[in-house]
């Protein structure tokens, strides 16, 4: 055996477990985790007519916008959504690496300075998110940003676990937001992606997606450091995966060939059969492309088996580079309490979905639950979460 082949070996037995000790989340359903998953579970909808600004000239006039969201001091609402995120979590150890994942920051504060309205420029770029935590949470270093469209959470969390599996870290704290602003909305009514009534996803009728905000919090810990501090796990990152399909700038391959490399990634990487998996977290955006190559890709994967597939979208809207963190926060509250949401907007499902996604909650046994995001240029995210077993 030659040296590489000894330290590959080496270094695939030195994987350490990495759990999900804290998880909190701010969306337009709810201020916290508790609550918006609460909410979910009855079938609520936070998708409404924007207020926020004027959609009159838009391909829609509906988002999930949190309502009492205000600015403050001239900065960007990303600062109060902060602020209110992290009410509710434990204290975060200060050396705890900081992650952030965000598509567009304050892009709210770009609109002011471009329309000559004091803004706080400072707040626009994509690093302001990583400063403001750090300094917020007293961490020592300032961390980085993901930004990889509607993945970047989801690809963030993957990181994170890989760097505590790896013995590269201890302790990993993902913080993902993004706002809905005028600017992202006219982008995507321009694209002809939002749907002009709240979206359905996997419905026959759907139209598009609704967009959404939020934002949500998740701190990673190595097996060692969560005993050492007495966090007891929520869950845990068992396996992560991510490829791109380099198809177009926006449309997906329709044949989900990104995605299924994706999954079959993680699975791999979490050493699990498809069989395994309980339940899947989709993308879910009440596209037309979308839904049908997420199919198409949970088709190949699992075969003939029809698992339960879900998206909260109807609920909390498309929240961009935040819906995979807060889909993972939602996901840890299904895997605990053995039961999945309804999927929010569906009436009559696509003949492809017939079997796999419900409008009613769905009980469900097994100990992991897979999540899955896709986003613009072709990049997909897959992550294996697993329930912590009782000693």
């Amino acid at each position: 055996m030659n040296s590489k082949q000894t330290n590959q070996n080496s270094e695939f037995h030195s994987i350490r477990e990495v759990q999900i000790t804290d998880a909190t989340m701010v969306t337009a359903l709810g201020d916290n985790l508790r609550d918006s998953w609460q909410r979910l579970l009855s079938g609520k909808t936070a998708v409404r007519r924007v207020t926020r600004f004027p959609v009159e000239n838009y391909s829609s006039k509906y988002a999930a916008c949190i309502a009492d969201l205000k600015r403050c001091d001239g900065g960007s609402m990303i600062r109060p959504l902060l602020d209110r995120l992290f009410t509710e979590m434990a204290p975060v150890p200060p050396d705890s690496l900081l992650i952030t994942a965000t598509a567009k920051a304050g892009i709210d504060n770009l609109e002011k300075s471009q329309s000559g309205k004091p803004a706080k420029i400072e707040d626009i770029s994509l690093s302001s998110i990583s400063r403001f935590v750090s300094r917020k949470l007293g961490l020592i270093e300032q961390g980085f940003n993901i930004s990889a469209a509607c993945a970047s959470s989801a690809i963030a969390l993957a990181q994170g676990a890989g760097l505590i599996a790896l013995g590269r870290a201890d302790v990993v704290l993902v913080c993902c937001i993004d706002l809905v602003a005028e600017f992202t909305f006219s982008g995507f009514s321009a694209l002809k992606a939002l749907s002009p009534v709240p979206c359905k996803p996997f419905d026959r009728d759907r139209q598009g997606l609704s967009l959404g905000e939020g934002a949500a919090a998740l701190l990673l810990m190595s097996r060692d450091r969560a005993k050492q501090e007495n966090r007891p796990p929520l869950g845990n990152v068992v396996g992560w995966g991510v490829a791109s399909d380099a198809t177009h700038i926006t449309a997906p391959d329709k044949e989900g060939c990104g995605l299924e490399q994706a999954i079959l990634s993680s699975l791999k990487r979490a050493g699990l059969a498809s069989e395994a998996v309980a339940a899947v977290s989709a993308h879910g955006t009440g596209t037309v492309y979308n839904d049908l190559m997420e199919l198409t890709a949970f088709r190949k994967v699992f075969g003939k088996r029809r698992i339960p597939v879900y998206s909260v979208k109807g609920a909390v809207g498309h929240c961009l580079g935040a819906a995979g963190g807060v889909e993972v926060a939602m996901a840890l509250q299904a895997l605990s309490s053995k039961e999945i949401p309804p999927t929010v907007g569906l009436t009559h499902p696509m003949s492809e979905a017939k079997g796999w996604v419900s409008r009613e909650p769905l009980s469900i046994s097994g100990d992991y639950l897979l999540t899955a995001n896709s986003g613009f240029g072709g990049i997909n995210a897959a992550l294996v979460l697993g329930k912590e077993q009782q000693a």
